[in-house]
């Protein structure tokens, strides 16, 4: 004999069974309306990415051990605390970095609350309203023509279940916008450390200019007091006098623009570190006290692939592909479960009465049928931004490659110059001793004594702008090879649907 239901179990079935039966419907009505909704075909992304090969980037080596000094904060490796305290004194106030950083804040709010979307949802409200009801409608005596209080308290929840991965997607998207905010603030300290060596190097080529300047102004002021002695020995004429105290002056003014160069050179450090004009009036950095870093001759895939801006571009893709993904899921139904429980009333003194409990739950559907084209145009949209930024991928890419290439090529070719170069300053030097003892002699003229100073002076400004240029470089180069950018997330595979191109 079947076990017979208490009364409380038999109620709780015959509440249970509509809504049991609503879910079967709600499936059911899914699976059959699925054929007649809005379709997202023959909408794709067309870019593809560009291919290591096809930038003729060798694949076959790593960086593993291409750049033992090319680690974060790779300045510190040059050798100069002065660059290195510098450094870090900027990247902690700059106001560029913290504008990227404070996108960074907003990419991550961003996260949360795709996170937040995707979770239940609970409510509170309570009401009391004091209301006439009309006596020529539907409330009979003695509540039709009376003057009552509706009270109401009740909680409200609901879920949207992610049936078809839209909110997972949005949240990837969310996800990935972040992580390339997280990059590009990466990239910005990249870039500033980069800028402030590449400044602070051009500082100490102009304080190592001013002192070949004022080398020149001590020796035409030597040769101003050798020409006097020659001419009151009668063996050089009032014309060498004044050739010998015009030079004067012009060396005054070259020393005196180095000054000025050198001070608004400062300026542009202090800008950086955002700090007052006069913070680094007196720093003097030489060009002896940087040294220069092992680099290697060709540049590996792998490591072009640890540039910040490069894994931005990458999680931009992440970011567009999983948006896209989302607006295809808004083309499938949407599905919420939702229950209140409360307590209403007519008459405030009633409310908390047992019988004026009410609850329900049950689930909802809504599917789009015809929307005018809305969801297509949306997801078109969507496609537009996943080829946008593999377009900007490729950019950056082929940017990061010439970069890279400038900075080998002027490093090589810069080397060759400082050979020949070396050559020649030791060639002038000595020709301007020789020039010099001739024309103490008097076997010479005062004419071939600046002649041979000149070339002198231009190979020691050559010597210096080709150690500034050698510096400078490597920082550039080193900021092309992406500074030492390591991430704690590594980034993601290029999706199927932007494979790349050869």
């Amino acid at each position: 004999m079947p076990k017979q239901m208490k009364p409380n179990q038999l109620k709780a079935t015959q509440y249970w069974r509509p809504v049991v039966a609503a879910l079967a419907l709600a499936a059911a009505a899914t699976t059959l309306a699925l054929t007649g909704c809005a379709s997202s075909a023959g909408i794709a992304p067309q870019a593809q990415a560009l291919s290591a090969e096809a930038l003729g980037l060798p694949t076959g080596q790593t960086s593993s051990d291409a750049l033992p000094l090319l680690s974060a904060p790779w300045w510190r490796s040059w050798g100069d605390a002065s660059l290195a305290d510098l450094i870090d004194r900027t990247l902690a106030a700059s106001p560029s970095l913290a504008v990227a950083q404070d996108r960074l804040a907003r990419a991550s709010a961003a996260v949360a609350g795709e996170e937040s979307a995707a979770g239940p949802k609970l409510g509170a409200s309570a009401d009391v309203t004091r209301q006439r009801f009309s006596a020529n409608s539907i409330y009979p005596a003695p509540l039709g023509g009376s003057i009552r209080t509706l009270a109401n308290a009740q909680l409200a929840g609901s879920w949207e279940i992610d049936f078809f991965g839209r909110q997972q997607a949005a949240m990837q998207a969310a996800l990935g916008s972040a992580r390339a905010a997280q990059a590009d603030v990466a990239a910005a300290r990249n870039l500033l450390a980069s800028q402030v060596t590449q400044t602070y190097v051009q500082l100490a080529r102009l304080v190592a200019q001013r002192e070949v300047a004022r080398q020149s102004l001590a020796q035409r002021d030597a040769l101003l007091a050798l020409t006097r002695e020659r001419v009151g020995a009668g063996l050089d004429s009032q014309v060498e006098l004044r050739q010998s105290e015009g030079a004067l002056p012009d060396a005054r003014v070259q020393v005196e623009q180095l000054s000025e160069q050198i001070v608004l050179t400062r300026h542009a450090l202090a800008a950086l570190a955002a700090q007052p004009p006069e913070t680094y009036a007196t720093l003097t950095p030489t060009l002896a006290a940087l040294q220069a870093v092992a680099l290697p001759a060709t540049v590996p895939a792998d490591l072009l692939g640890r540039r910040a801006d490069i894994a931005a571009a990458r999680w931009r893709v992440e970011a567009a592909t999983q948006g896209m993904a989302a607006a295809k899921a808004q083309f499938y139904p949407n599905v919420n479960l939702s229950a209140f429980i409360g307590l209403s009333s007519i008459g405030l003194d009633r409310l908390v009465e047992s019988g004026s409990r009410q609850y329900g739950v049950g689930p909802a559907i809504r599917l789009p049928i015809f929307d005018s084209g809305a969801l297509r145009a949306n997801l078109r949209g969507k496609t537009a931004e996943v080829d946008a930024a593999v377009d900007s991928y490729n950019g950056a890419l082929v940017e990061a490659v010439r970069e890279v290439a400038d900075a080998l090529q002027s490093l090589q070719s810069i080397a060759r110059q400082q050979t020949e170069q070396a050559l020649a300053q030791a060639a002038t030097d000595s020709a301007f001793d020789f020039a010099t003892q001739r024309y103490r002699a008097g076997l010479s003229n005062q004419l071939t004594l600046l002649n041979a100073e000149t070339a002198m002076l231009a190979q020691r400004r050559a010597a210096v702008d080709l150690r500034a240029r050698t510096l400078s470089t490597q920082a550039a180069l080193i900021r092309a090879l992406g500074g030492g950018y390591t991430s704690e997330t590594p980034s993601p595979a290029l999706p199927a649907s932007v494979a790349r191109r050869d």
